[in-house]
């Protein structure tokens, strides 16, 4: 009996090996989208020098904002942010993919970190939030949890044609929402304090960041 129990956590244990090893990465059947150093514009509080509030360094983008800082552009009513937005390749059709690692430090919190700007309705069609080391689809939903103080990977698919966005986290499937409809489409990422109420101090770090389509 205990010879059989054995065979069978040992066969268990395989299985689970072969998944493990043979799981489809998100970006199989993608094709890269180069990026050059121009495809990365910032927003940042107007009133500052970006070095006050960004840097790259060692292929690491670092972005930071305080919630006293100023908007992007003196006229805009949003909220502060140090963000990139990936220019020259907005889409608004077809099924186009978002890759990157993130960090972001324990204490950021109600902050955006990734987003997909344009929508039928509304400026956004997605927004990924840090509320307490955890991740949200906007104030609403929770995608993943325990994120603080470690490097993760993100993985967005939006199929335009279908209507349909999913969220990646450290390549396992966490997230599957309608989007907001059709509109002039394009990705940003950095710290944008979205919501009221942000933590004073907002920070995440990006590296290898990379854009895919079908």
């Amino acid at each position: 009996m205990k010879g059989l129990i054995v065979l069978l956590l040992v066969i268990g244990f395989l299985k689970e090996q072969y998944y493990f090893c043979n799981a489809a990465d998100p970006t199989d059947g993608f094709t890269l989208v180069p990026l050059k150093p121009q495809d990365f514009q910032m927003d940042k509080p107007f009133n500052e020098p970006l070095k006050n509030r960004f840097s790259f360094k060692d292929g690491v983008r670092s972005f930071w904002i305080y919630n006293r800082d100023k908007p992007f552009k003196p006229s805009s009513p949003t909220r502060p942010r140090t963000e990139v937005r990936i220019a020259g390749h907005d889409y608004s059709s077809g099924v186009w993919q978002f890759e990157g690692y993130a960090y972001v430090p324990k204490g950021t919190s109600g902050v955006t970190i990734v987003q997909i700007h344009g929508a039928a309705e509304g400026a956004t069609t997605l927004q990924l939030r840090i509320y307490d080391g955890n991740m949200k689809y906007y104030k609403f939903n929770l995608v993943a949890t325990d994120l603080y103080d470690r490097w993760f990977r993100v993985n967005i698919i939006h199929n335009v044609d279908e209507g349909k966005i999913t969220v990646f986290i450290d390549g396992a499937n966490k997230f599957v929402i309608n989007d907001q409809g059709p509109g002039d489409l394009y990705f940003k990422f950095g710290v944008y304090a979205a919501p009221a109420g942000s933590s004073g101090y907002m920070e995440s770090k990006w590296r290898d960041i990379k854009l895919y389509k079908k």
